[in-house]
């Protein structure tokens, strides 16, 4: 048995590239550039009007004129308009080019306008107030986005506006997730007294398309031939395969021998943690990788979050976000193993994040994840955890 360290290592130690495809800009949220993103034109394009009002010469402000006779509207989307005349202007909406032989411009809220006439009523007006220069947030060709950045909203608002219609982004692995277990039916089905519907597929499945990554769900019955027949099947077909189930000492616990005969290296089987204690993780020759987590639900819970997370991250290239929460309230532990404690999150008035203890009892208690946040992360070598104490979080939803 090794510490949740050292497993979290070996696991990051496989680290690989699914390939990279092409999707439309619509199905880009949420998934990793790439290719760099460059401006296709300078950023404005031209002298852009920032505020509604008069275009006009700022000379013809500074040698004291205050009165402008209006020559003509400019307005968002038309070809640029010239000022014809000394001492005139030209109304303008925001958005729209400034129109040529103008360099400043006035807003409506510091003007009178009367019979064709715009008077200036500001003290203060500077050169070139209200205009965004043409190329001054970009030239063209300069990089906007670098390959690599998870992309957003924001981002998708770049794509759109220097045309990308499709983008190249990195490949999800083809994942398949497994359940095990004669006491498990379907989520649509009645259960007798013995059985339980499945609810750890849900769960997994969920947590994958929070990082768009579609997923297959298939099930092996407590049979060992059927678990090395379908098993062997999957692994022909998928890259990155996740079991819940089957992996303990138990005597229909098939799932870590099959894996053997059908060529996958044990890495690591059982981690000194709680929950997830039984976790299986292990690589094929052909490059497939199997995380195989305890059937208890916040066990294969708090081993995605830990290990299947992290992972995906980093073989994305995205950085790993450090969270760390103050324990609220005094905890006791005793056995020797790292604890995942399952905790409510809030902010003090300094901004300081606070972890909560949820009641629960054990890790077959589904329940108690809807009241939780966040798993605090205590160390196996302390026993006694006090109230101001900061430990690292894993956020089990988005509390920010």
């Amino acid at each position: 048995m090794i510490s949740q360290i050292e497993a979290k290592q070996i696991v990051l130690q496989q680290l690989k590239s699914f390939g990279t495809e092409i999707v439309s800009v619509q199905d880009s949220l949420g998934r990793v550039l790439a290719e760099d993103i460059l401006a296709d034109r300078p950023f404005p394009p031209f002298d852009r009007v920032s505020m509604d009002g008069i275009a006009i010469r700022f000379d013809d402000f500074n040698q004291g004129n205050l009165i402008f006779k209006i020559e003509g509207i400019a307005a968002a989307g038309k070809p640029q308009m010239r000022l014809q005349s000394k001492n005139s202007c030209m109304e303008v909406m925001t958005g729209a080019v400034l129109p040529e032989d103008t360099d400043t411009v006035i807003r409506y809220e510091d003007l009178n306008i009367e019979n064709g006439y715009a008077s200036i009523v500001s003290e203060t007006v500077n050169e070139a107030q209200n205009v965004h220069p043409k190329a001054f947030d970009a030239q063209k060709a300069d990089r906007l986005i670098a390959a690599g950045k998870l992309i957003s909203s924001s981002e998708i608002g770049i794509l759109a506006t220097v045309g990308k219609s499709q983008v190249s982004v990195k490949k999800n692995p083809k994942c398949a997730i497994l359940s095990s277990g004669d006491e498990l039916v379907d989520v649509d089905q009645s259960p007798a007294d013995h059985q339980i519907r499945k609810s750890n597929v849900h769960q997994l499945k969920a947590l994958l398309q929070s990082k768009k990554i579609e997923a297959t769900a298939f099930h092996l019955q407590d049979d060992s031939d059927e678990i090395e027949r379908k098993l062997g099947a999957i692994l022909s077909e998928y890259e990155l395969i996740i079991l819940s189930g089957g992996v303990s000492k138990g005597k229909y616990d098939y799932i870590p021998e099959a894996l053997e005969k059908l060529g996958v290296k044990q890495l690591f089987h059982r981690v000194k943690q709680s929950p997830g204690k039984p976790f299986w993780f292990g690589t094929h020759p052909n490059g497939q990788l199997v995380f195989a987590f305890p059937g208890n639900p916040v066990s294969s819970f708090v081993c995605s979050l830990n290990y299947l997370f992290p992972f995906l991250n980093k073989c994305m290239g995205i950085e790993e976000r450090q969270v760390s929460a103050m324990l609220t309230e005094e905890f006791n532990f005793k056995p020797s193993l790292s604890f995942f404690k399952e905790v409510q999150l809030s902010m003090n008035e300094s901004g300081e994040l606070l972890a909560s203890p949820v009641v629960g009892h054990g890790s077959g208690d589904l329940a108690k994840l809807v009241k939780t946040d966040a798993f605090l992360l205590l160390p196996e070598e302390q026993s006694n955890f006090k109230a101001g104490e900061v430990f690292p979080v894993l956020l089990s939803r988005d509390f920010f």
